[in-house]
């Protein structure tokens, strides 16, 4: 028969012993060579079903201390992911002794400085005088007295304001509650301006260069490592920003910053996911983003109290001495090191869990130290996430879980500035607390939305419901108010430029919300369905992305918005190619999480609706594929057919 002729061809046929593995230089078996027969015991990578319910799954308080130990560094996370709101804002500055006329409004981070020629000037931001005479909130550069600083700034002029850089020394008005920042310390404004961006870009490109090496990193070293050594490099790079004496230093160390904390991020997120069992990841994930809420919202205070940038920035990387405790507390994460065969390893931090947990090993009903003690003498078997370029349908799951987050971060800047841009002239979104603290709390509903959702329509749908919420508000905010646009021109409409404004700020609403979900969703759906071998390196693909996303805002304000909106239409037209994409992507809801490889590529879409009694279904999985029954029956039954016919009944050509 063709089909056996096939399997004694590849040394598989009934009778006959498969070849010998070829022999490594050393006199050994090849590495490379693995036969199904070498795989480990199932019950040790089943880690959900077996080991984690013999150590007291979430239940055991050593695990329950171990995630509590996740969650606390958190805070300290979001307050150095904001820190650039404060450190960077663009403060009201003046030039020093000429008089409130030639004042010139601080431009936000959508100005640019380059084209003098083409500035409007902005309305100042609504603060009361009183706080900023209180506060001192006026500084400069050159050192001058603060007594001969001019009077509080009234509404900028209207004319000319290039020739006002021809100053040398300027005082300022900080609005984000420090006396002094980055901007006023090395006075950049008017033609130094774009070093602002650039000290923008370099967090970011330092956390998307941080995410993907040190995720694949943690892949083959561990996270224990990549964690411990981001701890003890952030505070070198941290606490030596707050030394800088130029912005070229800044930047250059701010880089190196962003770089060690993508390592902490993204090594904790991978172990807060494989601590927990299958019904409790999505919440104990939420609970630390809450935590990294909480020190969005207290960051003003927090700047508010030092006063300094030089001050702010050392109290934000002090908390992270706290972290090198982990050093002696924190251990490896057990199922990495079972999904990787390190069985001697894991032995040892089993019986360091049980002795914690006080667990009896009666309770090992499954036997699983019997088997560990069988399998300890096998070699680590370590993965790159280069791996994924070889399967079929894992490399397919992340590649789209990256596009929807690099579009979920990049439109939400979109609806930002629609919001708070030039464009929406409201007093409240005129004021620098007003803004911070509207996008925080839109990003806190949006998660509380979030947990909701998930738990109803679980995460491919929560995901595909917010993608089209995003959709929609961008379609909306892009066709309908150009048409209202358009008629509020005529005069017997009976519409204005405020209905316009209300709409414009309903549908950034809207869009920064359900944005936010699919970005911050994105990531954990990665986490639950990347197998553990390579689940940093998978995360640090759609971190970066989401980092890219971000990253498109201070490209456009570097200049001076132009292609702004075009850069949304682009934004729109992904959300509408991701929908399309989410219905590819797996349910990982109440699923154990994937070990290895060949469980992450068996982890396909369920279809929509079940299929018929003896029907044949249209996507074969891998293991299907390779099960000749059907068509050995087939080839048997062609031998009472036609010359000439195949088994499928169609004419040989």
């Amino acid at each position: 028969m063709a089909i056996d002729r096939r399997r004694e061809a590849a040394g598989g046929g009934p009778g006959r012993q498969p070849p010998l593995p070829p022999l490594h230089p050393g006199g050994g078996p090849h590495p490379s060579c693995c036969s199904a027969a070498a795989a480990p015991s199932l019950l040790l990578l089943d880690y959900d079903g077996s080991v984690l319910p013999f150590l007291g799954g979430l239940g055991g308080g050593y695990q329950k201390t171990l995630v509590l130990l996740t969650w606390i560094p958190a805070l300290f996370i979001g307050f150095s992911q904001f820190s650039d709101s404060f450190l960077l804002d663009q403060p009201n500055f003046w030039c020093r002794g000429a008089g409130k006329d030639t004042e010139l409004a601080g431009v936000t981070t959508s100005g640019r400085w380059g084209d003098m020629g083409n500035w409007t000037s902005l309305p100042t931001t609504p603060f009361s005088t009183a706080p900023w005479e209180a506060a001192g909130n006026r500084s400069n550069s050159s050192g001058a007295d603060g007594g001969d600083t001019p009077p509080l700034p009234s509404p900028p002029d209207k004319g000319d304001n290039a020739s006002n850089c021809d100053c040398h020394a300027w005082d300022y008005g900080i609005r984000a509650g420090l006396v002094q920042n980055v901007v006023s310390k090395w006075d950049l404004v008017c033609d130094n301006a774009w070093k602002v961006h650039i000290a923008k870009f370099s967090l970011l490109v330092g956390l998307i260069f941080g995410y993907l090496i040190t995720g694949c990193i943690a892949d083959w070293v561990g996270r224990r490592p990549v964690l411990l050594f981001s701890i003890i490099f952030i505070l070198i790079f941290g606490l030596t920003v707050a030394l800088s004496v130029n912005v070229t230093m800044f930047s250059t160390l701010r880089f190196f910053e962003g770089f060690c904390l993508a390592g902490i991020i993204l090594t904790l997120y991978a172990l807060r996911i494989e601590l927990c069992p299958p019904g409790k990841r999505f919440m104990i994930t939420m609970v630390a983003s809450f935590v990294a809420m909480a020190g969005q919202f207290l960051m003003p205070g927090l700047a508010a109290l030092c006063r300094d940038w030089q001050v702010l920035q050392a109290l934000i990387i002090c908390p992270f001495l706290l972290m090198l405790l982990y050093w002696s507390i924190f251990p490896e994460s057990l199922r990495w090191l079972m999904a990787t065969q390190q069985f001697e390893s894991a032995k040892r931090l089993i019986l360091h869990f049980t002795q914690k947990n006080c667990v009896s090993p009666e309770s090992d009903i499954k036997g699983v130290m019997p088997e560990l003690e069988k399998e300890l003498s096998r070699r680590p078997k370590k993965v790159c996430i280069v791996k994924v370029v070889g399967t079929r349908n894992l490399w397919k799951n992340i590649v789209v879980l990256c596009v929807n987050s690099l579009t979920g971060y990049g439109i939400h800047h979109c609806f930002a500035r629609s919001m708070m841009g030039h464009e929406v002239k409201v007093p409240l979104l005129e004021n620098f607390y007003a803004d911070y603290y509207t996008t925080a709390s839109i990003a806190l509903v949006s998660c509380l939305a979030m947990c909701l959702v998930v738990r109803f329509l679980g995460r491919r749908g929560g995901l595909l419901l917010f993608m089209i919420l995003t959709a929609l508000a961008s379609l909306l905010q892009l066709g309908l108010l150009n048409l209202i646009g358009k008629y509020s021109q005529h005069p017997d409409s009976g519409m204005s430029d405020s209905v316009k404004d209300k709409f414009s700020i309903a549908f950034s609403i809207v869009g920064m919300f359900a944005s936010h979900a699919v970005g911050s969703l994105s990531v954990f759906f990665c986490a639950e369905i990347t197998p553990t071998v390579i689940r940093c390196g998978g995360l640090g693909l759609v971190l970066a992305s989401a980092g890219f996303g971000m990253l498109t805002a201070p490209i456009i304000e570097l200049h001076n918005q132009k292609g702004y909106f075009l850069h949304h239409i682009i934004f729109a037209c992904c959300t509408l190619i991701c929908i399309i994409c989410i219905l590819l992507l797996p349910e990982s809801r109440d699923q154990n999480l994937p070990e290895n490889i060949s469980n992450g590529e068996h982890y396909t879409r369920q279809p929509l609706l079940p299929h018929k009694k003896g029907e044949q279904p249209l996507l074969l999985t891998n293991a299907e594929l390779k099960d000749y029954s059907g068509l050995h029956d087939a080839a048997a039954a062609g031998d009472t057919l036609p010359e000439g016919a195949t088994a499928n009944g169609m004419k040989a050509m």
